[in-house]
């Protein structure tokens, strides 16, 4: 696990060595172990290493036999001692035992088709001389970062933002399309970035660039499909679903350094880490952390997983309304990113870096298997489309005002609220009500510029999806926005910060493709979500942990604002000088401050993402 970088100056002027050093020292704490780099004429690459696998040597770049090809790579390939073995016997020879250098070889062999030969996450840069070309490249999921600007004549690429913003010809332009969707949203949506110029790559994707010219040429390699259905029973697809998660788990316990699992006691990661468990010869390391609250504790469940799979146990209570630990992880995300369970997640991989490297998850198993709550709300809602829209409306707004508005936005009125409204909307636009953090209304009358909605993105990106069942086109979005743009990016920062790498079984592509090719009845019936992933492990982990409810990652946001973060809130939001150079209205504002404050109304999500707002201004516009 590491972090890439590198340039390319199409007009032909040699790259500065300290220019790509320095932007490889932004990333540093995603490699701290080595770092490399590679000039050739016009272009230069860099490499930061976490080393995982082959700790002796791999020291990269790594080039092929007569050095025409040069690479640079972040992540692990899960299958590279089967792809090594039949580039061997092709006649390649190998320096290390590295996953890197197999894929400069299989380059070598197929050219970018070698991207569908790699089993793992990935993102890489290969430099090909013959050519003239450079080859950037992301994997299926989007497990593995990638952004790239092109400026005049300047091409930047990196792992992280902050590097691509340290080179000093790369424009920091706001990008208010950016903005409004992060507000309602929490995260900015690929391929945009905060930044007008700057992009991210999509997952499964690549990008081929003349280094002689400014020539680009962007490609897809692989679609997360819906609609090539098979027929199978039930009986069989449970039994393939515990055949490939069980691969899926084994694949990622290669490691030449300590390894543990995230144990929350969820079913999810309940699953991984006894499969782990009974696959390793010494005792499965896992990490838990809590919280005093006990509404986001989950710490005895997951205490008990551990004495059931008897694992070596470590928890840990942590206090996440510290606020010096948003400020640093600002600084990592690079762009404003507002999910707060990115805060406990920084805090438990911190915690485990202390014993361990490399980690494994359940993240992805919500999107792959239809666990997610809102899945069933939507597929209920569609049961009393036979009501006329305006008479929804009409009974929406009855209801609605039955309940009163609550002043916390997550209890179960404000979610109920949250239905109703979703209820009474047209079949496409209810599931950005439902996963919405701020409205269309509030955010022009905080920040009034007309730019596309986020419906509007939701709605092409829907028209292209292969989905055909309501409830699974919410999927395949999930797994194209929500999944690469808020879940990978918090747990590859949250991680890489804190020099872990972090490995994720339920998004291995076999797995993912299998279970998209099933009925939609095997994943929820009736008001059982996961169906086929809970039945196929039944008989592993206990019945407590299966029937209990889901908790999900969360921190108490709403009222830290009203309490420990007010003053401080009031201050950056008020004062800020980002809030004030993008034009959001301080009349509006502070209503909405004084709202929350008094417990009028919940405003805890867009409080939260213009302090976070302000805070990345500090940092990268000033």
């Amino acid at each position: 696990m590491c972090g890439i970088c590198g340039i390319i100056n199409f007009d032909n002027s040699h790259t500065e060595k300290e220019l790509l050093e320095r932007m490889n020292n932004t990333i540093h704490h995603r490699g701290p172990d080595d770092s490399g780099s590679y000039l050739y004429q016009n272009i230069g690459i860099a490499h930061r290493r976490l080393s995982i696998i082959d700790l002796s040597s791999g020291h990269q770049p790594i080039t092929n036999e007569d050095s025409t090809l040069w690479i640079v790579f972040n992540g692990e390939i899960y299958n590279y001692t089967e792809l090594r073995s039949n580039l061997i016997l092709k006649g390649h020879i190998f320096k290390t035992n590295t996953d890197t250098e197999v894929i400069i070889h299989l380059y070598e062999e197929l050219g970018p088709e070698c991207l569908s030969e790699l089993q793992g996450m990935f993102a890489l840069a290969v430099l090909d001389k013959r050519k003239n070309e450079l080859f950037l490249a992301r994997d299926r999921m989007g497990q593995k970062p990638l952004y790239y600007a092109l400026h005049n004549n300047t091409f930047v690429f990196a792992s992280e933002l902050q590097a691509v913003v340290e080179h000093p010809k790369i424009l920091k332009e706001i990008n208010f399309t950016g903005l409004h969707d992060y507000l309602t949203l929490q995260y900015i949506p690929a391929p945009n970035t905060i930044y007008k110029n700057i992009f991210k790559l999509l997952p499964a994707n690549y990008m081929l660039i003349k280094t002689s010219s400014r020539e680009l040429k962007l490609s897809n390699y692989w679609k997360c499909e819906f609609k090539n259905k098979i027929s199978i029973s039930y009986e069989d697809a449970k039994a393939e679903v515990r055949n490939l998660t069980e691969q899926a788990v084994e694949k990622r316990l290669m490691s030449d350094v300590p390894l543990g699992v995230f144990l929350s006691g969820g079913i999810d990661s309940s699953i991984v880490a006894g499969l782990a468990s009974k696959k390793l010869n010494n005792p499965l390391k896992t990490f838990t952390i809590g919280f005093s609250n006990s509404k986001y504790d989950e710490r005895s469940y997951a205490g008990l997983a551990a004495e059931y799979f008897k694992t070596e146990h470590y928890e840990k209570k942590v206090d996440p309304a510290d606020f010096s630990i948003v400020e640093s992880l600002v600084n990592n995300y690079g762009e404003p990113y507002a999910d707060s369970s990115m805060l406990p997640t920084f805090l438990l991989s911190k915690f485990a870096g202390e014993k361990i490297t490399v980690a494994l998850s359940g993240d992805g198993a919500d999107e792959v298997f239809a666990g997610y709550y809102r899945y069933l709300v939507y597929l209920h809602s569609l049961k009393f489309d036979f009501i006329p829209p305006f008479l929804r409306k009409k009974l929406a707004r009855l209801l609605s005002g039955i309940i009163p508005t609550t002043p916390d936005e997550r209890s179960f009125k404000g979610k109920f609220n949250r239905i109703l409204k979703m209820w009474a909307e047209p079949r496409n636009h209810r599931y950005l009500q439902m996963i919405s953090r701020v409205t269309e209304s509030t955010k022009h009358s905080v920040l009034n510029r007309r730019n596309r909605t986020t419906q509007k993105y939701f709605e092409e990106l829907c028209s292209e999806f292969t989905a055909e069942n309501p409830v699974e086109k919410l999927m395949e979005l999930d797994i194209n926005t929500y999944l690469p743009n808020d879940i990978l990016p918090k747990i590859d920062i949250a991680s890489m910060a804190n020099s872990i790498e972090l490995r994720s079984p339920f998004l291995d592509h076999k797995l993912i493709e299998f279970i998209n090719s099933l009925p939609f009845e095997y994943k929820i019936k009736h008001s059982k979500r996961k169906r086929i992933l809970v039945d196929a492990f039944s008989d592993l982990i206990p019945e407590l942990l299966v029937n209990r409810k889901k908790m999900g990652f969360g921190v108490p946001v709403a009222s830290w604002l009203r309490n420990e973060w007010s003053s401080l809130s009031e201050d950056l939001i008020l004062s800020g000088s980002g809030i004030k150079d993008c034009g959001f209205s301080s009349v509006e504002l502070e209503k909405i401050l004084k709202q929350h404050r008094n417990k009028t109304e919940d405003h805890s999500y867009l409080i939260w993402s213009l302090m976070i707002f302000e805070l990345w201004y500090n940092r990268f516009m000033k």
